[in-house]
């Protein structure tokens, strides 16, 4: 009996031991988003390569973009450059957790505003990222966004 006890209490706290890495995991995963957007929002890209991983890929809309760094240099980047301010609202992200692999899908309404003209841009959009774990880091394996005109908020 005192055996059955001890690979109970054995059995429940690694359970809870996992239960409470994988939420330290999903909150580490989240962060890596986060970060990517609030980049995006400080329209300011510096040092966000280090949230993807070395052999990565970004496709947008459609297009594969290749990796971060040509999305960056000739995509993203010099879009930036034309907007006064670019503002994420409605942001909720899911992610769940297959070993060292974690799969994010976010869903946000974002507000694009450019230099040269008043009238802002809005658009809802998804984003699917296949993260990593390694060496203790998640980093962006995959990265695929799209957006379309938002439906109006319902207002009952």
């Amino acid at each position: 009996m005192r055996a059955l006890l001890s690979l109970f209490a054995i059995l429940l706290l690694s359970t809870a031991g996992l239960a409470m890495a994988q939420t330290s995991d999903a909150a580490a995963v989240k962060a890596v988003l986060s970060s990517y957007k609030v980049a995006l929002e400080a329209l300011d890209l510096t040092g966000v390569e280090r949230l993807f991983a070395t052999d990565n890929q970004v496709v947008e809309s459609g297009k594969v973009e290749g990796g971060y760094a040509d999305y960056r240099d000739h995509h993203i980047g010099p879009e930036l450059g034309h907007f006064a301010s670019f503002k994420f609202s409605d942001y909720t992200v899911t992610v769940r957790l297959e070993g060292p692999i974690a799969l994010a899908t976010e869903t946000y309404r974002y507000t694009i505003v450019l230099k040269d003209k008043p009238e802002p841009i809005e658009r809802q959009g998804v984003a699917t990222s296949v993260l990593k774990k390694s060496e203790g880091q998640w980093q962006i394996v995959s990265m695929h966004s799209s957006s379309r005109a938002p439906k109006p908020k319902d207002t009952n």
